[in-house]
């Protein structure tokens, strides 16, 4: 009788799971909330004339934010952002918090606002300004 070796047989390949296309995952470090905080941004363009724009963010995280803008930044810019704190978290005083960033990211400007989408990632130091009543 004669005997042929028998090849053998990969192993079974386990199907690798797949996430259903509704379900959208987040690679970031940290949580982001939408929240539309009206905002000033500071900063320098690229040729080193200052600009201050207001604007609203999109989304904030501990480490960065979103928001449009049409000043002409560039990636690496440094900004310091003024955000207008929620009266309902500084029970009803009129506060702001400023911080600082370097932009990391930016998306080409719409077509029809001219605005750019902006993404900065903060520095850790950041100051809570209260503004103090005029009398």
């Amino acid at each position: 009788m004669n005997k042929t070796p028998t090849k053998n047989k990969p192993a079974a390949r386990k199907s690798a799971k797949r996430v259903p296309s509704s379900i959208e995952i987040n690679r970031r470090r940290e949580w982001r909330l939408d929240l539309p905080l009206a905002a000033k941004i500071e900063g320098k363009l690229p040729f080193g004339k200052k600009f201050r724009e207001a604007t609203k963010l999109e989304n904030i995280s501990s480490g960065g934010a979103y928001f449009c803008m049409d000043s002409g930044v560039v990636v690496g810019s440094k900004l310091d952002l003024i955000i207008e704190l929620p009266r309902k978290l500084t029970d009803g005083k009129k506060m702001r918090m400023r911080l600082g960033g370097i932009t990391v990211r930016l998306e080409k400007p719409d077509k029809k606002t001219k605005k750019q989408g902006v993404a900065v990632r903060f520095h850790k130091d950041f100051k809570v300004i209260s503004e103090k009543k005029k009398k």
